[in-house]
């Protein structure tokens, strides 16, 4: 019998403020195990390591966790339980890294394909359809010798329809929700096609629903090899991710996946390349410079390029994530970033503007102008921000000085701005980031923390802007 390979797409989970489960009940150690069943061959069998005390279920614990990046303990504790229970990919996992391929690095053996939209989703125009399929399927042309050709009768490479639970296949969908897609690898019959499910929201370029762009772009890499990706900025992560289509470029994990099936685009233009792959930031790169760090609500959150890593007290292990999965509405590789407490507001800066987020959404009225603060039209840019719990006050670093803004009265304070060595004696270099962590003021410069407490001025230490970061390295 002839065997497939599916890959199922999963809707993002809403996890702002999420907080670790405190206990485990015996469901979720049920819950587990079917999960570790399904995604990491987890079987009952008996063997040297059942005599050794090491029972195969801590063993899969132990790949799922180092899998997913998290402490590796081989116990089911609230971290790997957070991890289970988010909406994910079908297909089972096990491949460490970064991109992955099918096995025995199923292909096309061919560079010239075709496809065919058999019927379409009453959620959108039919040519917002069009649109979006041929740019999904562009996305992976503009890097390799793969061109692609749509018909309009007979039997395509990748054939792409859209049907509700049972649709034909044997791998029916479960509703609203869940499961988004699924596509097949390459092969002769079924292989390469992709399916999604009528029952979801599809948009053209809305936030609202799923945008068609991302989740078929996404569907059409397992259509010509890729597997899933550990990635959290690639496009074949497992997790449905929101990204705008007008300015999606698809990331170098990604490149370098189809690139090893396919080797690059012959016709790329050496004059004028196009924009660079962005790279996810890596917690273990030791000259990485983090963008703002700032409190909110307990946790904190460290800022790099397009993404973020979230921290929390009951966690050992911070999450790394788009910053888009979190406010859609927000800017990427931003400046600086502080919570305010009298507002109960996060407030992000890049350029002359600032916007303010309570829970999920933007308030109401931003972005809104830095000058908006009180700071002189002059100051184009903040490097970065930070609130004294003890004063009550914030502070805007702007090179070499700083400013101080009163959160009670909304004011800027007179006597601004001030030469930062006057608050932090012996920092001569830029501030980068800056926040407060138990009584402590971290202050960050390129790729260094230094711990000063804020009333007495007084260094303490000099430390990795890392430290705060757990680095795993497989």
């Amino acid at each position: 019998m002839k065997t497939f390979n599916l890959c199922i797409l999963l809707s993002l989970a809403a996890a702002v403020y999420c907080v670790p489960i405190p206990h485990v009940t015996v469901q979720d150690e049920h819950f587990a195990e079917s999960y570790l069943k399904k995604f990491f061959n987890l079987t009952e069998q008996s063997g040297p390591t059942i005599r050794r005390g090491i029972s195969p279920l801590n063993q899969k614990l132990s790949e799922m966790q180092q899998f997913f990046g998290l402490q590796i303990t081989g116990t089911l504790d609230a971290d790997t339980l957070a991890m289970m229970k988010k909406p994910r990919c079908g297909v089972p996992d096990g491949n460490i890294g970064s991109f992955s391929t099918f096995g025995n690095n199923l292909k096309w053996e061919k560079n010239s394909l075709t496809y065919r939209i058999e019927n379409y989703t009453p959620d959108m125009s039919v040519p917002e359809i069009d649109d979006s399929i041929e740019k999904a399927l562009q996305v992976w042309a503009k890097v390799t010798p793969l061109r692609f050709t749509r018909i309009y009768s007979g039997t395509a490479d990748i054939m792409i329809s859209f049907g509700r639970q049972a649709h034909g296949d044997f791998y029916p969908f479960d509703g609203p929700d869940g499961t988004l897609a699924h596509a097949f690898a390459p092969a002769p019959g079924i292989g390469g096609d992709a399916h999604f499910d009528d029952d979801e929201t599809f948009t053209f370029r809305s936030n609202t629903g799923y945008v068609l762009f991302m989740v078929a772009a996404h569907e059409f890499g397992h259509s010509l090899g890729l597997s899933h990706s550990t990635d959290p900025g690639a496009l074949m992560y497992p997790v449905y991710s929101y990204r705008n289509p007008d300015t999606f470029v698809l990331p170098r994990d990604d490149v370098n996946g189809i690139q090893s099936l396919y080797g690059p685009n012959p016709d790329k233009d050496p004059v004028q390349p196009g924009p660079e792959p962005p790279t996810t930031p890596d917690a273990c790169d030791s000259t990485m410079v983090l963008d703002a760090v700032a409190s909110l609500r307990g946790e904190m959150l460290f800022f790099k390029d397009s993404f973020f890593w979230r921290s929390y007290p009951q966690s050992r292990t911070p999450q790394q994530s788009l910053i888009t999965n979190f406010w859609s509405d927000a800017p990427t590789n931003i400046d600086a970033a502080y919570e305010s407490q009298q507002s109960d507001n996060v407030l992000l800066f890049k350029n002359r503007r600032v916007w303010a987020f309570n829970g999920y959404d933007l308030v109401h009225g931003y972005p809104k102008s830095i000058s908006s603060f009180g700071l002189p039209k002059s100051v184009t840019k903040i490097d970065a921000a930070l609130y004294d719990v003890e004063s009550r006050k914030t502070l805007f670093f702007v090179g070499s000085y700083y400013y101080s803004y009163d959160e009670a009265k909304k004011t800027m304070d007179e006597g601004f701005p001030q030469p930062v060595d006057q608050i932090l004696p012996g920092l001569t270099s830029k501030v980068t980031a800056a926040f407060q962590y138990r009584g402590f003021t971290y202050i960050y410069s390129g790729p260094h923390m230094f711990e000063y407490s804020l009333r007495s001025g007084r260094l303490f230490r000099v430390l990795r802007n890392s430290y705060f970061l757990s680095c795993t390295n497989f």
